[in-house]
């Protein structure tokens, strides 16, 4: 087993190196007992108690993981609707909020979220909440009978809806429904007073803001979560249906309401509260995202780049092998490029909850291109143990990532692999901030160098053996060690004598 790292340090970490392993509560652990696979869009059980067993046990901090990104979790409605194909779809996945001041009762209570919280620091993992902005839930079977119990809950003040009374959808970003989700008016300067749905709630905590518009409710009740239980940062779902003055003002309030969770628990860390954001489509790029709160976007195109990269050589053979380093190198070198000024940054993943799990017959190779990949990471679920996928509908294909965690098959040889990777990730900004050097071709080795901490790494992709001229990256006598094997190479003439079975992992070493 690969331990876990130590002294570990929530202070700087997203910022600088964002490594987010992404879990979808219901479907990862449920503590004392199985998980209850009921149906493909049911609730399975999985718990808040469930993540903060694993966190204590070492899960997430021995494969280097410095934030959890966990689904939302506030009150969803409470019934189901018809999926498509015909399934029954609850709100597992917590993107059918019904109260936003309201714990969802089905994953646990305040008590078990604040341990989770605390479990995480405590392990220097910050958390992060999986957040909505751009609509409210379906009116379910169990809140209303059907469209007419649309005006019961929210309203058109509040709301887009393409019902009578109601301002229909239009077709741009801000005001397009999506799947018949009542659209959020976030767009409008009108100040509105508390919904049905909330105003006559028993147990809501949301009161009349003066003369507060829609987003100023939402911004009010995302970031009391924040002042609650000192949540790290936000997944923005769905952010280019949302005004960007609404984001905007979320990562304000997240700001100050985390400077004042710390001044009150003399909790110390000036670190700015982290937002990450779904942009449908967005790449590798820098966009007006970054100047609406946002530290990071979520690059959609990482998972097709490598999954192309991959299914179009045949690493089995020399000639594969060398076509496959070169174009990796090629990527990584386009990376470093575009974030080396540090004006923006991207979350890569191989695997998502809303597309699909990458080819499970090629997740060592891709975990090693994505844990070496400049910018920022993020690991989904069972990526690092195979998990399998679910048998879900043709009508709705993205039901088929979100399957239970396989606890009881993982891919022990897999697992380490991440690990070690992880932790090495963990350790080195240079791999997400550094300027990208390749130094030899076959094999494949390259320098990370970051000249604001000093960082510096080098990585050698086998099989092969060469002497490696790393004179451009460090000088006679300096010395390197595996991260693995603990094997150290000392610098003489300018160069290295490597030779590696499949990868090395080479940190500087004053032994």
């Amino acid at each position: 087993m690969v331990d876990a790292p130590k002294n570990r340090s929530l202070q700087g970490t997203l910022h600088a190196n964002p490594i987010v392993y992404f879990l979808i509560t219901d479907r990862f652990r449920a503590a004392g007992r199985p998980l209850g696979d009921a149906g493909i869009g049911t609730f399975h059980g999985g718990s808040f108690a469930g993540v903060t067993e694993q966190l204590r046990a070492g899960w997430f901090a021995r494969l280097g993981i410095n934030a959890l990104w966990i689904s939302a979790p506030y009150e969803q409605v409470h019934g189901w609707v018809e999926g498509a194909g015909g399934f029954c779809h609850e709100p597992y996945h917590g993107y059918w909020p019904l109260d936003f001041t309201c714990i969802e009762r089905r994953f646990g209570d305040a008590a078990a979220l604040r341990e989770l919280v605390d479990s995480a620091h405590a392990a220097g993992i910050q958390v992060l909440l999986d957040v909505v902005m751009s609509h409210t839930g379906y009116v379910d079977r169990s809140t209303a009978a059907g469209s007419a119990g649309l005006p019961s809950c929210w309203g058109p003040d509040w709301v887009r809806a393409d019902l009578p009374g109601y301002v229909a959808g239009g077709d741009d970003d801000l005001t397009r429904i999506s799947f018949g989700l009542p659209k959020l008016r976030t767009e409008s300067d009108a100040a509105v007073t508390l919904p049905a749905a909330l105003r006559h709630k028993p147990d809501t905590l949301a009161v009349d803001l003066a003369d507060t518009p829609v987003r100023g409710y939402l911004v009010d009740w995302l970031s009391g979560w924040v002042r609650d239980f000192g949540i790290d940062g936000f997944r923005c779902d769905s952010a280019r249906h949302v005004d960007l003055r609404c984001w905007s003002a979320l990562k304000q309030a997240g700001n100050a309401a985390l400077a004042g969770w710390r001044h009150r628990h003399g909790v110390p860390g000036t670190a700015p509260f982290w937002m990450v954001g779904e942009v449908y489509g967005h790449g590798l790029q820098r966009s007006a995202y970054f100047d609406g709160g946002f530290d990071s976007v979520l690059n959609f195109d990482f998972q097709h780049e490598l999954g192309a990269l991959l299914a179009d050589v045949d690493t089995a053979t020399p000639f594969g092998r060398g076509l496959l380093w070169r174009r990796l190198d090629q990527l990584f070198a386009r990376y470093a490029a575009a974030l080396a000024d540090g004006d923006f940054d991207v979350l890569s993943y191989l695997s998502s909850h809303d597309t699909c799990l990458f080819d499970r017959n090629l997740l060592r190779l891709a975990a090693t291109a994505l844990l070496l990949l400049p910018g920022g990471v993020q690991i989904f679920y069972g990526d690092e143990t195979a998990r399998p996928p679910l048998a879900a509908p043709e009508a709705d294909p993205a039901q088929a990532t979100r399957s239970d965690m396989n606890w009881d098959s993982v891919d022990e040889s897999l697992l380490a692999h991440w690990q070690r990777l992880g932790q090495f990730r963990h350790r080195h900004v240079a791999l997400a901030r550094g300027a990208h050097r390749r130094l030899c071709v076959a094999p494949y080795v390259f320098a990370r160098t970051d000249a604001a901490s000093g960082d510096s790494v080098l990585v050698a992709w086998g099989p092969g053996g060469a002497r490696v001229d790393v004179s451009a990256v460090c000088a006679d006598g300096t010395q390197w060690r595996d991260a693995a094997s603990g094997a150290t190479w000392r610098v003489a003439d300018g160069h290295i004598e490597i030779d590696v079975d499949e990868l090395l992992l080479l940190e500087p070493y004053e032994g």
